[in-house]
């Protein structure tokens, strides 16, 4: 049986986080019962948002974007400060769910208590984020998370929409990584607020250097008209380097910025919900005569247009 949205609102306000799991379940859920459940859920945890640091972790496959995350997570956690991590996993066709299961990678954060590690299945998004991903991040936002990672799975274009979800962008590249250039969207390099060259230890210390000098000369090509100069660092979460480097730049952003990207991440939110309510509508409206008389030639395409858009905005 589902929890109703005030119980768990308690729940959440409390800082149980059994709580804050069922609501995050509650709002994936497709269910159109649940689903108003979800909604009432949101107008409540509302008020508390806002606080948390919402930081998008994206890179190529095989970079260690969950190993980063683990290492760093705990290096925020050691200067007392809570994490929860949204890890969008790639979704299995057959079962619709996670087939990675990141807390079985993260296996020293997901047992601390003042972390949160919840995978989620991108169902039928790109790769980049999943269908309710800021909806979860607003419930952990209201929870009482000082930062909120969301992991991507990749850097093709749908990973660019998570940008618009967070204030913060970190992409993470490999050393000797300058080569890949070519073959990363344009977008993602423009969009990114800190591009850290991950795995710089041992004998990658001099590829990392190498590929820190190509991407600071394409950024600096890419985001002339920027006010936010993208810092190009290097770090290793296997010898825990270049974290208190990391930590500085953003803070260095919040306080330059102080959240001012929440305006427009408000503005896209909105126009997704009034897309979801329209399409919602849509769907429910029986197309199959109207597409019988324009293959019969008995009117058009555009006048059947203006039939239907009359029918979905008369309510």
């Amino acid at each position: 049986m589902v929890r109703k949205a005030q119980e768990l609102f308690s729940g959440i306000k409390k800082g149980d986080i059994t709580s804050l799991s069922q609501g995050i379940t509650l709002i994936e859920s497709r269910n159109p019962d649940h689903q108003k459940e979800a909604r009432e859920l949101l107008k409540l945890i509302y008020p508390l948002t806002g606080r948390a640091k919402r930081i998008a972790i994206s890179g190529t496959p095989g970079v260690g974007k969950s190993t980063f995350i683990e290492s760093f997570g705990m290096y925020l956690i050691g200067k007392d400060q809570k994490l929860a991590v949204l890890a969008i996993d790639p979704t299995s066709q057959r079962t619709g769910g996670s087939i990675l299961g990141d807390k079985t990678r993260m296996t020293h954060l997901s047992a601390h208590k003042d972390a949160f590690i919840r995978p989620s299945p991108n169902g039928e998004t790109l790769g980049g984020i999943a269908a309710k991903t800021r909806e979860a991040m607003l419930l952990c936002d209201a929870f009482g998370f000082d930062f909120i990672f969301i992991e991507t799975v990749g850097v093709g274009q749908s990973e660019l929409s998570v940008s618009h979800l967070v204030d913060f962008f970190i992409l993470l590249m490999q050393p000797g990584s300058g080569d890949e250039l070519q073959g990363i969207k344009r977008g993602i390099l423009e969009v990114s607020d800190l591009v850290l060259i991950h795995k710089a230890d041992g004998e990658n210390q001099k590829l990392a250097k190498i590929a820190q000098h190509d991407f600071k000369r394409s950024l600096a090509i890419l985001q002339n008209d920027r006010s936010w100069q993208t810092p190009v660092l290097a770090c290793s979460s296997l010898e825990k380097t270049g974290f208190e480097e990391t930590e500085s730049v953003i803070d260095k952003f919040f306080k330059q910025y102080n959240l001012e990207s929440r305006k427009t991440q408000l503005q896209i939110w909105l126009k997704e919900l009034l897309m979801e309510q329209l399409d919602t509508k849509i769907e429910s409206l029986n197309l199959k005569d109207n597409l019988e008389r324009i293959y019969k030639g008995q009117t058009d395409i555009l006048n059947e247009l203006d039939k239907l858009s009359q029918e979905i905005f008369r309510d």
